[in-house]
């Protein structure tokens, strides 16, 4: 069966698409040129399927668009998919790439007199509020949560909290802002992920991509 609209593959932006092309273009995806264009304003693109185009966005949006049908596939971190828990999104497939963790973080030379089993309330800054509130709140902590989008690591210095939850792939960020790793939330991949609608109303359509890129990851 074909349809007149094609699929909608989302894409994010940043330091993870580096990452996530390689798998893509194993999947035999081809995007037009503008893709690569940083002089470029486009955010949807076609590729070398009639049936399947592009679009780029932040990675947080990713999920959004998925979820309400904007697009069909994405690509997304389950750090996104564990924020936001859309009922809408099944995430059939590890990409096994965009490795990192999440954790808990705190200045160095505070680390040593605070006791975490004597916490019964916090504050923590974070871009991930929906899990730092639930992974504190399953040891009987209450959370209140300073939500920022960038420059967590700051935080600690300027005042507005102790603690942060944030993503850490090396820690070099960590350890140059005076913090270390607390604890670990957990381990974090990007995955293939789709809306539920379409995998029941385009099933072919989208069964055939999910495959595509099963045989991409494991291709690495």
């Amino acid at each position: 069966m074909t349809y007149s609209e094609p699929l909608i593959l989302a894409l994010p932006k940043g330091r993870i698409l580096s990452e996530v092309m390689p798998v893509v273009e194993r999947a035999g995806i081809a995007i037009e040129a503008a893709f690569d264009d940083p002089e470029s304003r486009k955010l949807r693109f076609r590729t070398n399927h009639r049936d399947l185009e592009v679009i780029r966005v932040r990675n947080f949006d990713v999920a959004t668009f998925v979820a309400f049908g904007g697009a069909q596939l994405g690509v997304a971190g389950n750090d996104v998919l564990m924020e936001f828990d859309y009922p809408d999104i099944y995430a059939p497939l590890d990409l096994k790439v965009g490795h990192c963790r999440l954790v808990v973080a705190a200045p160095a030379d505070t680390v040593a007199s605070d006791d975490p089993a004597q916490w019964s309330e916090i504050r923590v800054a974070t871009k991930y509020p929906e899990i730092t509130r639930r992974h504190f709140a399953s040891r009987g902590v209450q959370a209140e949560c300073v939500k920022l989008n960038g420059a967590i690591e700051l935080a600690p210095q300027l005042g507005l909290c102790r603690r942060i939850v944030d993503l850490v792939q090396t820690g070099s960020t960590l350890k140059a802002n005076g913090l270390v790793e607390i604890e670990r939330i957990a381990d974090i991949t990007s995955r293939l992920i789709m809306n539920r609608t379409a995998l029941k109303t385009r099933a072919d359509e989208v069964n055939h991509w999910v495959e595509r890129f099963r045989e991409a990851a494991r291709a690495d």
